[in-house]
């Protein structure tokens, strides 16, 4: 019989609902963690990329444009991965615009590593004069026209139409529609210098955590909610519901497909170099 050896996992993940639900069973242990501890950083998920940029997390949240430079020292876990069916990062304003009339206008984007970013980018190539901003900041940005449009992620789709906001484009809608594959927001990665072994017992503990909370589903409210800031209850499931879902268990080939297709275009794009290493657990 294997014994749980202990291990403290220095582990990052975001305030949203989504991260805390996903993560509340296995870090408060509501179910065997096979020996795992947990040493928390709690952040934006771009302060998230910064730090897994110097190498500051053995386990982190990440978003797939960042892991798109970061796979020679990260690689990819099966569970807990956030990728979007029809729906992702939205582009809005205070008034209507069209494509067309966002050129030389200025954008907020929640992070140049956010895979929002990315994917605008790769859509819309000639919009370049962007500001990066907290991503709950954006929403105001634009109602006081420090900006003329925002890219909005998170639990900000639910709340930018109660704010007299106007949706220009929804980027998980574009990315269907040209590669027939959900959306691929955010995943959690490993060191690769962490053992293999050590490295599967982590995305087996992650997915019971994930299980755990579907079975349970207001067994983490409470942790949601210290997180959440002034968001509303059904503003958090509703956020919860749209990102934590089928592909969050396991990515399956549907979801391995829609990470790979990020990789490819980001790399036909002249973003990144051509990758080696495997990029899946």
């Amino acid at each position: 019989m294997e014994m749980n050896t202990k291990h403290i996992i220095r582990l990052g993940f975001s305030s949203c609902p989504n991260d805390t639900f996903i993560f509340d069973a296995m870090i408060h242990h509501k179910i065997d963690t096979e020996g795992l501890d947990f040493e928390l950083i709690i952040e934006d998920v771009e302060e998230l990329n910064r730090r897994a940029f110097t190498n500051d997390l053995e386990v982190t949240k990440i978003s797939f444009n960042a892991y798109t430079q970061l796979v020679n020292k990260y690689i990819l876990l099966d569970a807990g991965a956030a990728l979007g069916e029809n729906c992702g990062p939205l582009l809005i304003s205070k008034k209507p615009l069209t494509m067309d009339e966002l050129r030389n206008k200025k954008i907020a984007i929640p992070g140049v590593n956010t895979t929002a970013n990315l994917i605008m980018s790769l859509a819309f190539p000639e919009i370049d004069n962007k500001i990066e901003m907290l991503f709950s900041d954006i929403e105001e940005a634009v109602l006081s026209e420090e900006v003329d449009a925002g890219l909005i992620i998170h639990e900000s789709r639910f709340t930018y139409e109660d704010k007299g906001l106007y949706r220009i484009i929804d980027l998980g809608e574009y990315w269907e529609d040209v590669t027939n594959t959900p959306t691929p927001l955010g995943g959690i990665i490993a060191k690769r210098t962490l053992d293999r072994d050590l490295i599967l017992k982590i995305n087996r503990v992650l997915k019971k955590s994930l299980e755990f909370a579907f079975a349970h589903p207001k067994s983490a409210l409470d942790f949601i909610k210290k997180h959440a800031q002034e968001m509303s209850e059904e503003v958090m499931y509703k956020h919860i519901g749209l990102y934590v879902n089928h592909y969050s268990l396991s990515l399956g080939e549907k979801g391995k497909e829609a990470v790979t297709v990020l990789f490819q275009r980001a790399e036909e794009a002249g973003f990144i170099s051509p990758v080696k290493k495997k990029l899946f657990l």
